[in-house]
């Protein structure tokens, strides 16, 4: 059986949420949230990673790959610092929505509604980003090896995702989904959920050396995410292409 990355029941799910992407008291307010730190993560990472130097546009001359980009909520503040930046996803409705938001926004950005094993390429990116989006393919260790052969040497792959523990079953499903109903009921599978080690085995197994792992907590009183130490829920990794 040929090996792929998509999971259909997880397409079909994020298809009919579609609508609610630019809604910042929608369906996808939690990620809203969670953006701020987002950007300021990966921004700095690459900054210093590739010793750039210009004020205004941070990112200018780096190529960024979005792996499912979803409709476009990181994908445009990464074009907006200066990146050349390629978004894509396995549902068409997502990236028609991202296409959609393009027109008000006025970015350049490259929509494409493919798969990391379907994108065809001349040239490698600098940076990929796989932002809450590993805990919802169907082959992890194959969606890895993707990633990574779009990746140049010496390039950074970031990915965010929720651990596999019991204090992550607690907080990101039952107390998102079903007591602060942050999220819609069966967005996450804690079956799914990723254990660091494993992302970092997969890592190595395809030249990915982790540079850095940290947590992520969301703060109610400020109603702010942050870097944390407490890696056990939300957590966040660098690793370069060796």
């Amino acid at each position: 059986m040929k090996r792929t990355t998509i999971n259909k029941e997880e397409i079909d799910k994020f298809s009919k949420m579609a609508e609610e992407w630019w809604n910042p008291d929608g369906k996808f307010k939690p990620l809203h949230k969670f953006n701020p730190i987002r950007i300021e993560y990966i921004k700095n990472s690459i900054i210093k990673n590739f010793n750039i130097n210009y004020e205004n546009l941070p990112l200018k001359n780096i190529d960024i790959l979005d792996i499912g980009c979803g409709g476009g909520l990181l994908t445009e503040p990464m074009s907006r610092l200066g990146a050349n930046v390629t978004g894509i996803d396995a549902s068409l409705k997502n990236i028609n929505i991202a296409k959609a938001h393009l027109k008000k926004s006025k970015l350049k950005i490259k929509y494409i509604n493919t798969l990391p094993e379907k994108l065809l390429v001349k040239k490698k990116f600098d940076v990929i980003l796989n932002m809450e989006i590993v805990e919802h393919v169907e082959d992890l260790e194959f969606f890895i090896k993707k990633s990574s052969e779009l990746l140049k040497i010496n390039g950074l792959m970031f990915v965010a995702t929720l651990n596999k523990t019991l204090k992550s079953f607690v907080f990101a499903i039952v107390g998102a989904e079903y007591i602060l109903r942050w999220l819609p009921i069966g967005t996450h599978d804690w079956e799914k959920f990723v254990e660091p080690s494993k992302l970092v085995d997969y890592g190595n197994k395809f030249s990915l050396k982790l540079n850095k792992i940290d947590g992520l907590k969301f703060n109610p009183i400020i109603n702010k995410w942050s870097i944390s130490n407490d890696k056990s829920v939300n957590y966040i990794t660098e690793f370069k292409k060796l």
